[in-house]
């Protein structure tokens, strides 16, 4: 089954450096700052309909790169030799071959820049962390709703008449 999602492709440690809890998690374990941003974007990508793809930088680590999905999003350790902004551009043409919108989340200017011009759309880190925030509320408000739709309290379960009569009872 093809995949026609729109992708926002997520330079991870830009986000790190970029988003004021994660920088400061990063300073005690960079691990956690990782996985407290793809828990963000896992929740992120189930609330807006976009297949999230985070790219973290591993150009002075050997070795081949990785790949591997937490949390539904799918995470790249770029490859020894390639930086987060060459495995992004190279993303942005093998996703660019199917129809969907492609966004790049990174506050690099030079390279929001270039994955402009090979057709993505740019989001900014502070942009990026704004709609995650809000998805977030609006997921807690449609929480919030539902709980007090669905409470089933004895006041609804009750005639109108009994309903008075109690009423007048607590008055009194």
């Amino acid at each position: 089954m093809a995949d026609w999602r729109d992708v926002l492709l997520v330079d991870g440690y830009n986000m790190i450096g970029a988003w004021p809890f994660l920088a400061e998690l990063a300073k005690s374990s960079m691990q956690d700052a990782r996985d407290a941003l793809l828990e963000k974007l896992a929740d992120y990508q189930a609330f807006s309909g976009r297949r999230v793809v985070a790219i973290f930088d591993a150009y002075r680590v050997p070795g081949l790169g990785k790949s591997y999905t937490q949390g539904k999003v799918q995470v790249y350790f770029t490859k020894e030799k390639e930086t987060a902004d060459e495995c992004i551009e190279r993303l942005v043409g093998e996703f660019s071959h199917r129809r969907r919108k492609i966004y790049v989340a990174t506050s690099d200017l030079i390279e929001q820049h270039v994955i402009f011009a090979l057709g993505a759309l740019r989001v900014s880190a502070r942009e990026l962390l704004i709609e995650v925030e809000q998805s977030e509320q609006e997921v807690q408000r449609q929480i919030r709703k539902e709980e007090t739709k669905n409470r089933n309290t004895l006041d609804s379960t009750l005639p109108p008449d009994v309903r008075q009569m109690l009423e007048r009872w607590r008055r009194e």
